[in-house]
């Protein structure tokens, strides 16, 4: 039986920070609008959406390595079922328990703490039955949709709109579309996650038949789509602060643009060369730290 150390690394915790975002962001403004939301639906959302970035971490894992995705020419790090410290057995147990896990703790959230309509309850069991498929078939399956270039697509879908919206409308029963922007700026965020990732693996991901849009656009399009993604994020925040006539503090959510910025011109330098991987967790981290900075900051402008 593989350790609790190889599972660790196979569930690629260096990606929780990224489902926590959107979440975080959700939240912010939650209790923004409403300061008496219950602290136990935004904790469930948080474990959903982590429980679901695990089971698609898995899902990947085991997907590319029975498309022969991933190998030698691989250029991030060694998985799990490549490497051998964990069968495919053990695998297709792990993704189903993980799945499962992802269920109950939906259902908890949907069910039990977010008091919902039935009108209610169907659409968010719909959603959440949808993002557990997406997790798993982003590479399993006969025609996995990440190997058809739709990943960033629901990778935005999800990360974003259904994350930062999914969770505020549950914390406080408020439609507000406005909230629509921050989710667009999260889930452009995620997907300049993707497209390092994607960058990084260009050339493997070509040869081996795995289409994503990296391989659609080609390297030099792939980084104008990337500073598309950073420029639009940053710009939806900056709408959502004037629509909501924040402070003039809480535009210093800006003062982070250098960072995002800096990851550009390494990627350029690199592109040719080989996107490092190095730049993956970097994404994933500044992503995290404009949602806290954002977020906290718009709290306490309301406060």
């Amino acid at each position: 039986m593989a350790s609790v150390k190889t599972w660790w690394r196979a569930a690629r915790p260096r990606t929780v920070l990224l489902s926590l975002s959107g979440i975080l962001m959700g939240g912010f403004l939650a209790v923004a609008a409403n300061p008496a939301v219950n602290p136990w639906t935004l904790a469930l959302c948080a474990l959903t959406a982590v429980s679901l970035q695990i089971l698609s971490n898995l899902a990947n894992d085991y997907g590319d390595f029975k498309k022969g995705v991933d190998n030698t020419h691989r250029t991030g790090p060694r998985r799990t079922l490549q490497s051998g410290a964990i069968t495919e057995r053990q695998m297709r147990t792990g993704i189903a328990i993980t799945a499962v896990i992802a269920l109950i703790l939906g259902a908890l959230l949907i069910f039990v703490f977010a008091h919902l309509t039935w009108q209610e309850l169907a659409v968010f069991a719909i959603v959440g039955v949808a993002a557990v498929l997406a997790a798993l078939l982003y590479t399993l399956g006969k025609h996995p949709y990440g190997y058809q270039g739709l990943g960033d697509l629901f990778c935005f879908l999800f990360f974003g709109w259904a994350a930062v919206a999914g969770t505020y409308y549950l914390a406080t029963k408020i439609l507000d579309l406005a909230i629509l922007l921050p989710a667009t700026a999260m889930g452009c965020c995620s997907n300049a996650v993707l497209n390092i990732n994607n960058m990084r693996d260009y050339e493997n991901d070509q040869v081996s038949g795995k289409n994503t849009l990296v391989v659609k656009l080609g390297l030099k399009y792939a980084f104008a789509y990337h500073i598309l993604l950073i420029v639009v994020s940053f710009l939806c925040l900056t709408a959502f602060s004037i629509l909501k006539e924040a402070p003039f503090y809480s535009y210093a959510f800006w003062l982070l643009f250098p960072l995002f910025l800096k990851d550009l011109f390494t990627i350029r330098k690199t592109l040719q060369s080989g996107v490092p991987d190095r730049l993956l967790p970097k994404q994933v981290l500044h992503t995290f730290l404009l949602t806290m900075v954002f977020g906290g900051l718009f709290l306490l402008g309301n406060q």
